[in-house]
């Protein structure tokens, strides 16, 4: 009689440092770890043996199909850390596949309905063909960040903290809280900017307006922000009022490619590069050095691969549930292509290991808040962000992916006004 557990853990190199059960009663893998993975039905056994690698796994867990023991499911860091890198199913051949057919039942080799949480429109079905041809139109970029950013404005707010910031804070210390490291990456970006009382700020991808509201507050700016989000846009625009901003910060909902306004002293872009497709680094740095005055400065912050090779596509489980359509490539590109739009790169930084803290302090408070987050998004997209959360967390700590900064003047006829060494400090 096949045993479920041990098919399971011989389908991975070496198999799994982690306890595998299955709804047979069966085990296998390490029996002495104090995490298990366990197989609690049919449906999530179809799971992993139709579908590959992460897309398998995750399917099963965020149908609640695949269960982790041991661990809390808004934060399966410790049990995933054991086997990231190590989730790559080595796919049966024919003669295999009949065989375990004939063990398991032709229908576990039936792929099953995917989780509602899964993102995949009709139209993607229809064009699959043309999918990646048609990556990035102003219509398919809007449904890509609705998925993600009109969640539900209370569920970010419960995850992310006071801050409505969502990405990579800056710990001045280790002893910094998460709200005190988003308002430092906050300045340290003013400050990179060189941003002044009266001056004009663009930020790209403002996402709740924290970026817009920290530059007109505490630096005197008029800070414009875009988001393609609506829920985003809404929320931003009622906290502006809340803090009496009116007259120096507005937020729009609006695609940035649609932006008039020129002349801008200053251009911030905090998290949106990794959602424009790199076929469009052109067009975008083209675009913000189209938007910038003569001298202005531009600072690009976002998240790249450890190198420069390959398509900077995300993986299947990152682009169905997470990021549609999102993709990352190394800080060489980054830097290429802000060059190949004019701009000077005056400096470049990277700050994954403040990434990997940052994604911890959000994993934290997704488990103290994990009944109400329940109660407001669904179980499965819970586990969807503790499962996308942990193991981004896992890529930051090991070099995976990086988190860069690219500092760019729009120097014209080689007169600028940037000192002969950076002013702005640490």
């Amino acid at each position: 009689m096949t045993r479920i557990a041990e098919v399971l853990d011989g389908f991975f190199d070496g198999g799994l440092p982690v306890r595998l059960a299955a709804y047979d009663g069966s085990e296998a893998g390490d029996t002495s770890c104090p995490y298990t993975l366990e197989v609690t039905s049919p449906r999530g056994l179809a799971y992993l043996l139709t579908a590959p690698g992460d897309l398998g796994l995750a399917r099963a867990y965020v149908s609640g199909d695949l269960v982790v023991h041991g661990t809390h499911a808004g934060d399966p860091h410790p049990m995933l850390s054991l086997i990231a890198g190590n989730t790559d199913v080595a796919r049966p051949g024919p003669v295999e596949i009949v065989k375990l057919m004939a063990e398991l039942g032709v229908s576990h080799f039936v792929p099953p309905k995917p989780p509602p949480e899964e993102h995949l429109p009709a139209w993607r079905h229809k064009l699959e063909g043309l999918r990646w041809f048609l990556r990035h139109t102003e219509e398919r970029d809007a449904d890509a960040i609705h998925h993600h950013y009109d969640v539900s404005n209370r569920f970010y707010e419960l995850v992310l903290g006071p801050s409505m910031t969502y990405t990579c804070a800056v710990f001045p210390g280790p002893a910094a809280t998460l709200e005190e490291a988003q308002e430092a990456k906050y300045d340290l970006i003013c400050r990179k900017l060189d941003l002044r009382a009266g001056q004009r700020l663009l930020d790209l991808g403002c996402g709740w307006g924290g970026m817009v509201r920290f530059a007109a507050r505490e630096y005197g700016v008029h800070a414009l922000g875009v988001t393609l989000s609506r829920e985003q846009a809404s929320w931003a625009q009622r906290a502006i009022k809340e803090e009496h901003l009116d007259r120096y910060a507005e937020v729009r909902h609006l695609d940035y490619r649609h932006v008039e306004e020129t002349g801008f002293d200053a251009i911030s872009s905090i998290g949106l590069t990794e959602h424009i497709g790199l076929a469009n680094y052109p067009a975008y740095f083209g675009f913000v050095a189209d938007r910038l005055k003569p001298d202005g400065r531009f600072l690009n912050h976002c998240i790249t691969r450890a190198d420069n090779r390959g398509s900077g596509r995300a993986g299947a489980f990152i682009d169905r549930y997470v990021f549609p359509d999102g993709e990352l490539i190394g800080s060489g590109t980054i830097v290429t292509a802000v060059e190949d739009a004019g701009l000077e790169v005056q400096h470049h930084e990277n700050i994954r290991r403040h990434y990997a803290l940052t994604l911890a302090g959000w994993s934290r408070n997704l488990v103290e808040h994990w009944d109400e987050c329940v109660a407001e998004v669904g179980l499965g997209t819970a586990r969807v962000w503790g499962l996308y959360m942990a193991g981004s967390r896992i890529g930051f700590e090991r070099n995976e992916i990086q988190l860069h900064h690219v500092l760019a003047t729009k120097t014209v006829d080689g007169q600028t006004s940037y000192p002969m060494r950076h002013a702005f400090g640490a």
